[in-house]
């Protein structure tokens, strides 16, 4: 086994050490997705979608391939031809307005762990099954977080909520 040293990148995140504590950020990755579709002189945006925008599956009914290559060629276009686009270079935007925004592990907090979990029971129109979100934090620190449509329908909010909790713990 070799020693490498202090931990500075690992899987495309960054780790920055000093007296507040660790903050891990995507820096290098933000600046990247930006360079890569040419949208360095973009003017950036403050929110990653526009405010009380509903997005929902009739949105996309296809598979849409969205990757650099993919952004790039739609910028190079004259024209943007779908919303989804339109949605893709908005993000890309946001990020381009937050590029070392991260997570701070403070020195100095305390060690309680924090879940909080939630559902919106039956909130998809199309299939009424429920959306649960949950978000665990160590000290003042957010670690892990989660929104994801379930897979089962629940027949009540308190079994909504159950499952919810079921899948925060587990």
């Amino acid at each position: 086994m070799k020693d490498l040293g202090k931990l500075r990148f690992f899987l495309g995140i960054e780790f920055v050490r000093s007296k507040a504590g660790i903050l891990m950020n995507q820096r290098k990755y933000a600046l990247d997705l930006i360079a890569n579709p040419g949208l360095g002189g973009a003017k950036p945006v403050f929110t990653p979608l526009e405010c009380n925008q509903r997005l929902t599956t009739t949105d996309f009914e296809e598979d849409i391939l969205c990757t650099n290559d993919a952004i790039g060629a739609t910028v190079n276009d004259s024209m943007l031809l779908d919303p989804e686009s339109y949605k893709a270079l908005r993000v890309i935007k946001y990020v381009k307005n937050t590029p070392g925004l991260g997570l701070l592990m403070s020195s100095h907090q305390s060690d309680n762990l924090v879940a909080f979990c939630d559902s919106d029971w039956a909130s998809c129109p199309q299939s009424r099954k429920f959306v649960t979100d949950y978000l665990v934090k160590i000290g003042n620190s957010l670690t892990s977080w989660k929104s994801k449509k379930q897979t089962t329908v629940s027949r009540s909010s308190v079994e909504a909520e159950f499952r919810s909790m079921a899948s925060t713990v587990a």
